[in-house]
């Protein structure tokens, strides 16, 4: 039986999936899971945004909903108009899984673009708006042959938000977030600072700089 590929495998779960990306788990749970809503005339359903495996969340997974919060957050996409794009992709221009598709992010990406603000009427400013905020994103993603195989997550509150520090990557640590230069585990440093040690230990012991035991720490008790 061939292996599944890692970054397809179930390795998360919803409360994981927000905790590294830092989003709230009930909004994680709604785009994968879908939920329940009154209405006048009983009860509706929303559907889920983001197909999942079976038995958990995949690496891409992590990858569309990095992509989808960004759309949310950063540009305001009403989800409604998220769906337009995803069935548009899925059926003219047969990528079911356009969230986590390189042709998304890069040049190519703008003639997607374009197709997809006539459908929706988005104006050329919308489009280089969202252009800009995947821009942004493609710049923390590895891609191998178009599939997306290490995440660089933003790390709040820090002077160096460009910083590529922490990592996801499903081939290391099973997926967890890691100190991208050694693949020491993030939780395993706070660990150790909550229990008293020193940062100049930890950097000893990883041979990390004190800007990356920040970076862990920082990342690590981000909300």
């Amino acid at each position: 039986m061939a292996k599944l590929d890692p970054r397809l495998a179930p390795a998360y779960t919803v409360a994981q999936a927000a905790h590294y990306l830092k989003i709230p788990a009930p909004t994680v749970r709604s785009w994968v899971l879908g939920r329940d809503y009154p209405r006048q005339s009983g009860k509706a359903r929303f559907k889920p945004v983001i197909i999942t495996p079976k038995d958990g969340l995949s690496f891409r997974n992590l990858i569309e909903l990095a992509a989808l919060r960004a759309l949310r957050t950063e540009h305001e996409l009403k989800l409604s108009a998220v769906r337009v794009a995803l069935d548009y992709a899925a059926r003219e221009l047969r990528v079911p899984d356009l969230l986590a598709s390189k042709d998304l992010y890069a040049r190519p990406g703008e003639l997607f673009l374009e197709r997809y603000g006539q459908l929706i009427s988005l104006n050329r400013a919308g489009q280089l708006g969202i252009q800009a905020v995947l821009e942004g994103l493609l710049h923390r993603i590895l891609w191998d042959k178009g599939l997306a195989v290490r995440f660089f997550p933003p790390l709040p509150n820090r002077p160096r938000p460009e910083a590529k520090s922490v990592m996801l990557d499903p081939r290391v640590s099973f997926g967890r977030p890691v100190l991208t230069r050694f693949g020491v585990s993030t939780a395993v440093i706070v660990d150790r600072i909550n229990a008293g040690e020193e940062k100049a230990e930890l950097s000893k012991d990883y041979g990390a700089t004190d800007e990356e035991i920040m970076d862990a720490l920082a990342y690590e008790r981000a909300a």
